[in-house]
């Protein structure tokens, strides 16, 4: 579904000069399978997804999503995925019935099929509290079901979820980790980026370890845990982080 082939990102600032985001990257992901970005804040997970749901263009390497090249056939990537990014903004003045009718115009859905997918992904998301509330007057978690909702509308194939519990309380978390559960089970493709350790061993089926701009490692945690000698995520990643410090 995903695959990502000797990918490179370079920005310039006017202190540094030239430098890589992502540093030649390659990882595929499967048909149905969660595939997790786990690295440290600054490690180049959020420009990396940013590239797959061509919202940038990468410097070099190519992208392929769903069978579609991001920088030649955007649409057809744009149509295959739902896309959530900390810096996705919603319409303030907008409940969140009325923000998916809204991006789900977008997609010329059916108005019965519109508003059955609605229902469905209130009951889902748990938002029945909040479906006739102005976004402006939303928690945070709200703001994220929201959010998360736009994504769901069109019912894509392809979920791409930059940090999707990030500053979420505890019980918003464990909807959202539910609802990516959830799209496994229907057969969905799913990849996120994170931090925290604990949610990448819990969910995913592969996890590729990212640090400076590089994928270190990638593979099931039965394959992290072989290769390193150690049994959680949380020290197979800083073991090769160390290593990789030393110079090794």
């Amino acid at each position: 579904m995903i695959n990502v082939n000797n990918v490179k990102k370079k920005f310039y600032d006017k202190k540094n000069g030239g430098f890589y985001a992502v540093n030649d990257v390659s990882f595929h992901v499967e048909k149905g399978e969660i595939f997790g970005l786990l690295g440290p804040n600054g490690a180049g997970k959020t420009t990396l997804l940013r590239m797959i749901a061509t919202i940038m263009e990468q410097t070099e390497g190519v992208i392929q999503v769903n069978g579609y090249d991001t920088k030649t056939q955007a649409d057809g990537v744009k149509r295959s995925i739902g896309f959530l990014s900390g810096n996705t903004k919603l319409y303030k003045k907008l409940t969140p019935i009325e923000t998916m009718r809204f991006f789900g115009a977008f997609y010329n859905i059916e108005k019965n099929e519109m508003e059955r997918r609605i229902k469905e992904i209130i009951k889902v998301l748990d938002m029945e509290s909040f479906k006739d509330r102005l976004v402006e007057k939303l928690s945070t978690g709200q703001v994220q079901k929201t959010s998360i909702a736009r994504c769901m509308i069109h019912d894509p194939d392809i979920y791409i979820l930059d940090e999707p519990t990030l500053g979420l309380d505890i019980l918003t978390s464990r909807t959202i980790i539910e609802f990516i559960q959830g799209k496994k089970a229907e057969g969905k493709t799913v990849i996120f980026s994170t931090h925290y350790m604990e949610e990448a061993e819990s969910l995913c089926d592969r996890i590729g370890l990212i640090h400076k701009g590089q994928i270190v490692s990638c593979g099931s945690k039965q394959d992290l845990q072989e290769a390193t000698g150690k049994k959680t995520v949380r020290d197979i990643f800083l073991s090769y982080i160390d290593r990789g410090d030393d110079g090794e």
